[in-house]
């Protein structure tokens, strides 16, 4: 997924799985969830009594399950969710899933049993939890309790319904900002900055380009303090294959993220991104760079803790992925002095004739928080997401307090105090767990990087001078070689594409019962197994392994699964455009 940077201070990013979301359809009724008493809360009716939008500050918990990790949770004991509390009696009692989960195991049994919190983030899982009949539909809410909801999505309300058939609003998309404007590039192939700075910061435009850089860097050092040098590694451990493995087949080859499928973007048919010819041979690259000893030989059987343990040594040279999937090995070496060992940016591609489409924009889509049937107050719980949603709760949740985390100079413009940017530059678990800055940019709609605010200023704190001032002098340095100020310099910008109609189509809802999910299952499973096996497999059989799991995906159903997701596409267009077909 186009989506979080550790270096860009602020910005977090929560994850951006591939997963593709699942579908279905509820027609819960908000009105019938609203007028129950939450023991020891005011009730949900009384609440409204005065002022529909009035916010009630009495001590009230809301259960959380959120589909990622969140290791820096401090249970709002941090500077953050202090004044959160303090501000409109909020407490959140928070479960986050662990390691590479995205919720695929605990959401399942939340909707097999029925037992669910009042709030979840759900990811790709929502619409197992909207056919179990278990999320409330939030459009009379929002419309009642919600201005701030309201103004922040604006134009974009429509987009925020289900589906052309279900056009209730299940949730809200809250792990992206409104009108976000990338000024960094977070992702793509990275480089340690020790390695660019040997080589006299050669082109890395290609595979071949890449390969050739840690190729020549291997040859020259062998060894990392005292331990072999490891070319490049990858992590396959649960969902994060599609991540690190299989996702670059598509960015390498000129196609957006679109999760596991293709679409065409004339005729909107889709198909697994594995069937595009130009994708066999990335994943030919990888054979070859498995064979000549560049590829970890671990990389298919170590787990995402191990991989991490091997980017905080130092030892990698080269890594394919997000910074917000490796950014705890990253940070490791940060806070060790070894900025030098950190990693650059760059868009690698099959061969020129590509473009890399990292910054292809898909409009407000994305994943985001759902009320429950088991809330007994959903009109505390949406008042409450619509403070966090105003001016006032997405400073809170950006920049921190004023005073202590950032100030405001005689212009008028807000400055993060040194020690907080050094500290989440630096050192961000620490950092995070006492400020408690980015640990609840997922609790209620935001504006998006490069947005103002009334007083003139950045809603986030991700803007080009913070930025670039956040930079290490090593990355300075490895930047000045190509000539570029940010990362972002050197990839594709977004006015080289068109805007994606179809948005997010990772996240686009997908039946969670009959053909569709046992089809999608099965060629899960064999994707998993033959990718790894084509990579392995001795460079004169890569055809051979290749073009049979190919074949093994059509014997699987792919052909049917297939036709079905077209026509979910088809109807996406319709709703959000007006499109016939």
């Amino acid at each position: 997924m186009n989506r979080k940077s550790t270096k860009t201070i602020f910005t977090l990013m929560l994850m951006s799985s591939m997963l593709i979301a699942g579908c279905g359809g509820n027609n819960n009724n908000a009105a019938n969830n609203t007028t129950s008493n939450n023991t020891g809360n005011t009730p949900a009716a009384s609440n409204a009594a005065a002022d529909d939008t009035a916010l009630d500050t009495s001590p009230f918990t809301i259960s959380f399950f959120g589909g990622d990790a969140s290791p820096n949770w401090n249970k709002m004991q941090d500077e953050v969710g202090k004044a959160i509390t303090e501000k409109t009696g909020v407490t959140i009692e928070a479960e986050f899933d662990v390691g590479s989960g995205g919720g695929d195991q605990k959401i399942p049994m939340m909707a097999a049993s029925g037992d669910v919190p009042d709030l979840i983030f759900a990811k790709g899982n929502l619409s197992t939890l909207v056919d179990a009949g278990l999320i409330i539909d939030m459009t009379e809410l929002i419309d009642k309790y919600a201005p701030n909801l309201k103004k922040v999505y604006g134009e974009n309300m429509g987009r925020l319904k289900y589906s052309l058939d279900d056009q209730a609003i299940y949730q809200i998309p809250t792990n992206m900002g409104v009108g976000q404007q990338a000024f960094d590039a977070t992702g793509g192939f990275e480089i340690q900055h020790r390695v660019l700075k040997e080589l006299g910061y050669p082109e890395v435009k290609t595979l071949a380009d890449y390969e050739k850089v840690l190729k020549d860097y291997v040859a020259l050092h062998p060894e990392t303090d005292g331990q072999p040098t490891i070319p490049l590694t990858l992590n396959a451990d649960d969902w994060k294959i599609m991540i690190t493995v299989t996702n670059p087949a598509f960015t390498t080859t000129g196609a957006p993220d679109d999760g596991e499928y293709y679409v065409d973007p004339e005729t909107y048919e889709a198909q697994l991104h594995y069937k595009r010819p130009a994708e066999k041979e990335y994943f030919r690259w990888l054979n070859g760079m498995y064979a000549q000893g560049l590829l970890d030989k671990d990389t298919f059987v170590q787990k995402d803790d191990q991989y991490k343990a091997k980017v905080a040594s130092g030892r990698v040279l080269g890594l394919i992925s997000q910074e917000w999937e490796y950014s705890d090995g990253e940070n490791a070496l940060k806070a060790a002095g070894k900025d030098e060992y950190t990693y650059g940016h760059f868009p690698v591609t099959l061969s020129d004739e590509y473009k890399d489409h990292s910054f292809m924009q898909t409009g407000i889509d994305g994943y985001g928080l759902a009320i429950t049937t088991a809330a007994k107050d959903p009109v505390r719980i949406i008042k409450w997401l619509d403070w966090m949603s105003s001016d006032e709760g997405q400073i809170l949740r950006t920049w921190g307090i004023e005073g202590t985390h950032y100030t405001v100079n005689a212009d008028g413009k807000r400055e993060v105090l040194p020690e907080i940017s050094d500290g989440l530059a630096n050192d961000t678990a620490n950092t995070q767990k006492k400020t408690g800055i980015g640990q609840y940019l997922i609790f209620g709609a935001r504006y998006g990087d490069g947005v103002k605010d009334s007083t003139d200023n950045y809603y986030t704190t991700s803007f080009p001078d913070q930025i670039v001032a956040s930079y290490s002098d090593a990355e300075k340095e490895s930047l000045a070689g190509y000539k570029a100020t940010t990362w972002k310099d050197l990839f594709p910008k977004e006015d080289e594409f068109p805007i994606k109609e179809t948005g997010a189509l990772y996240n686009l809802p997908v039946p969670t019962d009959g053909q569709y999910q046992v089809i999608y299952k099965k060629t899960q499973d064999i994707i998993r197994k033959r990718i790894p096996e084509a990579i392995l497999s001795k460079p004169a059989d890569f055809d051979k392994v290749y073009d049979a799991f190919l074949a093994e995906l059509d014997k699987a159903g792919a052909q049917d699964m297939e036709k079905e997701f077209t026509e979910l596409v088809k109807k996406r267009v319709t709703l959000w455009t007006g499109k016939t077909f």
